[in-house]
């Protein structure tokens, strides 16, 4: 994916839609992350107002984001919100899968960011692993997670419409075909 750095053409700013985000609960529990994004696209100009808004409240005034390029198309130098401008920076250090945020008096807070194009159940499990206090898991590991439970789900779809294909089969405990009349059915009543 190109990236492009520094300025978008100005656009009419739209009515915020309210941020998709999980946070973590305030415990004494310190964790590799904070809760979990969900913007509805990769457009970093229209969904980071949107976010601020919702992170005003809990955390304070955000000032400055950081994310990895390789994400996002477009990464302004600043991005306007009701209150302020937001500051955004990148990193190519950076997990490709986290946003870090910064304030002047509240500190820092890093959350996942979960795919725009992530399917809702996905979507859900993601937001609910990140936002777990304590949790040592990383942003990429959650996605590797993610991908690899994706992959067994698919798997098992696989599995069962091949076995629906075949109008199903008597397996062996040790997964092998078994003819039906050597089930140890009273009077073999199979058929």
């Amino acid at each position: 994916m190109t990236t492009t750095l520094g300025r978008a053409e100005s656009r009419v700013v739209a009515p915020l839609v309210p941020a998709r985000l999980s946070l973590t609960p305030k415990t004494a529990l310190v964790g590799q992350l904070d809760g979990a994004w969900w913007p509805r696209s990769r457009d970093l100009e229209a969904e980071l107002p949107a976010l601020a808004a919702a992170l005003d409240e809990p955390w304070g005034r955000i000032t400055r984001v950081t994310v990895n390029p390789t994400r996002w198309p477009v990464i302004p130098h600043m991005v306007p919100t009701d209150r302020q401008a937001l500051h955004v920076g990148w990193f190519t250090e950076q997990d490709p899968d986290k946003l870090i945020l910064l304030s002047y008096t509240v500190g820092r807070w890093d959350l996942l960011i979960v795919p725009p194009e992530t399917e809702p159940a996905a979507a859900a499990r993601l937001m609910a692993a990140a936002s777990i206090p304590g949790s040592v898991l990383t942003a990429g590991v959650l996605m590797a997670n993610e991908a690899a439970i994706g992959r067994g789900i698919r798997d098992a779809q696989r599995q069962e419409a091949g076995w629906e294909s075949e109008g199903g089969a008597c397996m062996s405990p040790f997964g092998n075909p078994m003819d039906p009349r050597t089930l140890p059915l009273p009077g073999n009543g199979w058929r």
